[in-house]
């Protein structure tokens, strides 16, 4: 085995390869790195990664070979050895919906118990979960500026390719299971068993899980972490440690009674849909679960939460209705952030979405029936059609939308839906969320639904002075 102190670099591209540096050859989807094992070489590769069974190429001596019936893990690990240092209080989230709203929650309540917190995700990276060497340079870079509390997505892509392996995790939460990722991982029980992987392999024996009890999948979940001797509790109107009492609808907020570890609590809490409750409770119980000390702190600053960055965020100053944008893009989420809008609107709740391109195609016709089901009025514009050809997205969601309107230019249907917006109503932008930009076949245009959905507010608001 390679001598992890003696190497000055881990990296998965050989292009990346410098003299010293231990080179991953891992098989893609797209790009097999057993063909390029000779090129790192040459750019000074002294250790070489591979799936068993790969050989160096002939004449090569100096340099390591490891190889393992699990690269991918094994190059988990080494880089979590390479990097050495991590955040000591790290909490991980998974599910289909929610996992960004939870670690940004968890944030902003380690913050508010006065600890040099973060958190890492969709909102601030690329990919929700990094690769393993990406993510463990981060963590040790997030260390050495003296970050000691870290709230991190766990995607099932992630977590399936074993880029969270030697992650040094303390307490994990399940948020939700529903149909997403269907084009990876095939079917929902392997979509299934690359989430559950965070609490069957990857949380350390002794760490803390943290269950959503209203989920179907909860009994199969609170099973494998009982195997696993893990500490557990459990979220929601089932939840036993923090349970759901009632919640009753603000203009802009929800009145919540909760059960929390035995108490009784009222909390007025800042953001709207029952699943934001849900989220905040999943943050709050991976928080406490890591520093019980600090319960009280945690429980307060709940009433001073903020929504995060497109997920069902206000854009204020529509002169008679409301407009949220939400990240919104598989028919769970649809439905919740429909039925969380409901309770608010006085008059017609109305929906602008589309679906992605080259992804789950089956999700179409089903989000096509759930907006027309739950929304008064439907607007199907394009969302990001990547190769596809926008129109044949647009139909198949059609096909299920009753008497929804079709608006290709998706910068037009929020303009034509805030400008018809009467008192009371509110509208919903959902599907892109926090994105800039829209993404085509061969090009990407600057994008952004927050924005977009400002600047025609401004522009109605002109226009009635």
């Amino acid at each position: 085995m390679v001598d992890i102190s003696s190497l000055k670099g881990v990296t998965q591209d050989s292009r990346q390869v410098k003299r010293g540096y231990l080179f991953a050859a891992l098989p893609g989807t797209k790009v097999d790195g057993r063909d390029y094992i000779q090129a790192a070489i040459d750019h000074g590769a002294t250790a070489v990664l591979a799936p068993e069974g790969v050989g160096l190429p002939d004449g090569v001596s100096g340099v390591e070979l490891i190889t393992d019936a699990n690269p991918r893990k094994k190059l988990a690990e080494i880089a979590s050895e390479f990097y050495a240092r991590q955040p000591e209080n790290i909490i991980a989230v998974t599910g289909t919906n929610g996992k960004t709203s939870v670690v940004t929650f968890a944030e902003q309540l380690m913050k508010a118990a006065g600890h040099k917190a973060t958190s890492l995700g969709t909102l601030k990276g690329k990919m929700t979960t990094p690769d393993p060497v990406s993510l463990h340079a981060e963590l040790a870079d997030l260390s050495a500026a003296g970050i000691t509390h870290l709230a991190l997505e766990a995607s099932s892509h992630g977590l399936d390719q074993y880029r969270l392996d030697g992650v040094k995790i303390k307490a994990a939460g399940f948020t939700n299971l529903s149909h997403d990722h269907l084009d990876y991982h095939d079917t929902m029980e392997a979509y299934f068993a690359a989430k559950s992987r965070l609490f069957s392999e990857v949380l350390p024996s002794g760490a803390h899980a943290h269950i959503n009890a209203d989920l179907e999948q909860s009994e199969a979940l609170v099973k494998i972490c009982e195997e696993r001797r893990l500490n557990i509790t459990t979220y929601g109107r089932k939840g036993k440690e923090f349970k759901i009492l009632d919640v009753k609808p603000l203009a802009h907020g929800q009145r919540v009674e909760l059960g929390i570890l035995g108490v009784h609590k009222d909390i007025t809490l800042p953001l709207v849909g029952e699943f934001q409750v849900m989220n905040a409770l999943c943050a709050l119980g991976l928080v406490i679960a890591q520093d019980p000390d600090h319960r009280t702190q945690y429980i307060q600053a709940m009433e001073k939460l903020e929504g995060a960055a497109g997920r069902l965020q206000l854009v204020p100053n529509h002169p008679k209705g409301a407009v949220y944008v939400d990240y919104a893009h598989t028919p769970d989420a649809l439905e919740n952030v429909l039925k969380a809008l409901k309770p608010h609107t006085e008059g017609k709740l109305v929906c602008v979405f589309g679906c992605g391109g080259d992804r789950d195609k089956a999700k179409r016709p089903v989000m096509g029936s759930i907006a027309s089901t739950y929304a008064d009025t439907v607007i199907v514009t394009d969302d990001n059609p990547r190769g596809e050809n926008p129109a044949d997205i647009r139909a198949q969601i059609l096909a299920t939308a009753g008497h929804a309107q079709e608006i290709d230019d998706r910068r037009q249907a929020i303009g034509t839906a805030i400008q018809k917006l009467d008192v009371g109503d509110v509208l919903i932008i959902a599907g892109k969320g926090h994105e800039q930009g829209q993404i085509f076949a061969d090009h990407t245009d600057p994008f952004d639904d927050v924005s977009e959905a400002k600047q025609a507010i401004e522009s109605l608001n002109q226009n009635k002075t």
